[in-house]
């Protein structure tokens, strides 16, 4: 295929704005000296890439609307939604009182709020998908919460992938204001044969004594990989929890970096995944404490089944100025099939002498004893076997931010489990 061919920001025939044409330029030659990482790279540790950016050709268009599959959340009345779609804005709805606009408006219309944001909470020199990302990104939506003000309801914004041989760019910037409250879903998804590639940029900025609440469902479709880099930064007093499902996708990457910049700053990131057949979910997650009296917990629950891989490596990284720092984080692991595998890598960085930090890591098959004590009860062992399963999640999934997401997620968790044992491949 044809290679990546720089699109402009806003729609055809319109100009970027000066700021940003020049940090695009940018962008566009620091991609052009990169290389695709390999798996001698830390960072890419455990996962070889077996495709080129340059296999891919951006869209000239957002192609049909991908159908919401059944185990997407449907959440009713929202304050507030967009969809995306290869790259492309293609809905607004902003009844208010937060804004959302597309960035092809936005960066002239908004300019104020974006022009100390748009690109900077994710630097292009992470890789050659992040330069990428940020020379040829063709559209978004920035989420822009005022102050002291909740929406009331939560705000949605649908992600999609229509179209196969294409990469695509969608950008998100999210700005809470000082003592603002949201909700945020991020849904995405494409059709299960859809061959795409998808790098979405999510940066966020959460203000003093503000709260946010991020929900993000993946159900890519098998045909679809993505590389997606996620970014919050958090003011004093502010505070984030943040849901993660991780269901889709041939190759799922995210790389998630939360800085507790503000004293009194705090964090807690919930992560549920499930892989089956030849699925990749890679996780690289960094925790980052600046501020003093922060605190952070980080869980994450994972199964693979088939000849799936999941990859967890966590970073807890305490700066010297960050005393009185309170953080954790836990990554637990089920292998269901002889053929799956699971690496779990946690790691402390710890330069502060006034903190209570720790870590978990475990992996392993469904525990006998309980399907035992099951069976003893008078399940079956395929029944005391998916209740098993059902179990390991319910800690995480029963923290997610956003409730109203749960359920699909558990459905499609317990839908593939079974699926897998009514074709004996676990």
């Amino acid at each position: 295929m044809a290679p990546l061919e720089s699109k402009p920001l806003t729609r055809a025939g319109a100009a970027d704005p000066d700021w940003v044409a020049g940090r695009r330029a940018d962008a566009a030659e620091l991609y052009g000296k990169l290389s695709m990482p390999t798996s001698r790279e830390e960072m890419w540790r455990y996962v070889d890439l077996d495709f080129d950016l340059d296999d891919f050709i951006t869209a000239e268009a957002p192609g049909a609307p991908v159908p919401v599959a059944d185990d997407v959340p449907s959440l009713g009345d929202v304050a507030g939604r967009a969809t995306i779609i290869d790259g492309f804005t293609t809905e607004i709805d902003n009844p208010g009182p937060a804004t959302i606009a597309p960035l092809a408006t936005a960066v002239v219309d908004h300019a104020a709020v974006l022009q100390s944001r748009l690109g900077t909470g994710i630097p292009p020199d992470l890789d050659k998908f992040t330069a990428a990302h940020h020379a040829f990104m063709q559209d978004g939506v920035l989420v822009h919460v005022p102050e002291r003000t909740d929406p009331g309801a939560p705000l949605l914004i649908d992600v999609q992938a229509a179209t196969g041989g294409v990469v695509s760019f969608p950008h998100l910037t999210v700005v809470l204001e000082a003592s603002a409250t949201a909700s945020l879903v991020l849904l995405y998804h494409s059709a299960s044969d859809t061959p795409a590639l998808v790098v979405p940029h999510l940066e966020t900025w959460v203000g003093d004594n503000a709260r946010l609440r991020l929900t993000v469902v993946q159900e890519w479709g098998y045909g679809t990989q993505a590389i997606a880099q996620t970014r919050v930064v958090v003011g004093r007093d502010g505070s984030l929890v943040l849901g993660e499902a991780g269901l889709g996708a041939r190759l799922s990457r995210l790389r998630l970096a939360v800085d507790l910049e503000g004293a009194g700053s705090s964090a807690e990131v919930l992560g549920a995944y499930f892989g089956e057949q030849q699925q990749v979910l890679d996780y690289r997650y960094t925790m980052h404490h600046a501020g003093t009296n922060t605190n952070s917990d980080m869980l994450l629950k994972g199964a693979v089944e088939d000849q799936a891989l999941s990859v967890f490596t966590g970073m807890i990284r305490i700066d010297e100025s960050a005393q009185r720092t309170d953080a954790f984080q836990t990554n637990r692991n089920l292998i269901l099939s002889d053929g799956a595998s699971a690496q779990s890598v946690p790691n402390l960085e710890i330069l502060a002498n006034d903190v209570r930090c720790g870590h978990g890591s475990t992996m392993g098959p469904l525990d006998d004893d309980q399907r035992y004590y099951l069976m003893s009860r008078g399940l079956d062992r395929e029944r005391a076997d998916r209740l098993q399963v059902r179990g390991f999640f319910e800690q995480v999934l029963a923290r997610f931010p956003e409730p109203v997401a749960v359920d699909p997620v558990r459905r499609s968790i317990n839908r593939k489990y079974a699926a897998a044992q009514r074709e004996g491949r676990v």
